[in-house]
């Protein structure tokens, strides 16, 4: 059995937090930078009185967790060690449909062809292992101009465009 899915690939090294901005940002705001702690860190330092406001969320952790402490934060940085890691994209939804307001970046092995989905379900920043082609990531965004079902990015499913 394939476990690699469920659990940090023994003996791996985690990716290093990424305390510098998004490669690629779709937000208003001025970029956050400061450091990043992952979620253990936080969370103990946040019962502690601490001041972090930008939290790192690894493979395994519980996105929900931070259910309580959403308004100190400003980042949220969840960790894509192999891209077909599916669990980041269940913890983005999660803080979303919370209210999470702030930067939800996916960082680490972050494909091209990704980026539309996780944009639908509340990724605004991606900070990739590999650069990633301009040009490809406009053309990804605009292959399909309409989306069929409900999401965290708050377009209008095709369904709701018609008019009777």
């Amino acid at each position: 059995m394939d476990n690699q899915d469920q659990q940090a690939v023994a003996g791996a090294v985690p990716p290093a937090l990424d305390d510098a901005p998004a490669r690629l940002r779709y937000r208003s705001d001025a970029p956050f930078e400061s450091p990043i702690a992952p979620l253990a860190d936080f969370l103990a330092a946040n019962g502690s009185g601490g001041n972090f406001a930008a939290v790192r969320i690894d493979p395994g952790d519980d996105v929900r967790a931070l259910l309580p402490h959403l308004g100190r934060l400003k980042l949220v940085e969840i960790a894509f060690p192999k891209f077909r890691d599916g669990r980041g994209y269940s913890s983005a939804r999660i803080l979303r449909e919370a209210g999470f307001g702030g930067e939800i970046r996916a960082a680490g092995d972050v494909l091209v062809d990704q980026l539309g989905f996780m944009r639908r379900v509340g990724f605004d920043s991606f900070a990739p292992d590999a650069p990633l082609d301009p040009v490809v990531v406009a053309a990804t965004f605009a292959r399909f101009p309409y989306v069929y079902m409900k999401a965290a990015d708050g377009l209008a499913p095709v369904w709701a465009l018609r008019h009777g």
